[in-house]
């Protein structure tokens, strides 16, 4: 049961930074809730410079959302490890964010909203 999940549209444009490019940026965005994490913002896949990412082997479950892929952000100096990711197939609770992308907030990402 996933009654502690929340998925609503996120107002505002977001944009997500690393390495002195914008990997993201979107007005049609999706704010996950879940529990007492912080929420999380996912871009549709149209609206990521997918040319930067690099699919990873790393997957995990989650009981509630499903399988994550993972993906590596490649920037001019380095690449940050699954930095990245997606539920290819996620359980029907969370269908909308098929086909988006999330990425972890570091000091080396910047996901913001405009």
């Amino acid at each position: 049961m996933t009654n502690h999940i929340t998925i609503r549209k996120a107002g505002g444009k977001w944009v997500v930074r690393a390495g002195g490019a914008v990997l993201a940026e979107s007005t049609d965005a999706l704010e996950l809730s879940e529990g007492a994490y912080p929420p999380v913002i996912y871009f549709p896949r149209g609206d990521v410079a997918m040319a930067f990412l690099d699919a990873s082997d790393t997957r995990t479950t989650c009981p509630h959302k499903g399988e994550a892929s993972y993906f590596s952000i490649g920037t001019k100096s380095e690449t940050l490890k699954d930095a990245a990711w997606s539920y290819e197939e996620p359980k029907d609770e969370v269908a909308r964010i098929k086909g988006h992308l999330a990425f972890y907030s570091t000091e080396k990402v910047a996901v913001e909203q405009l």
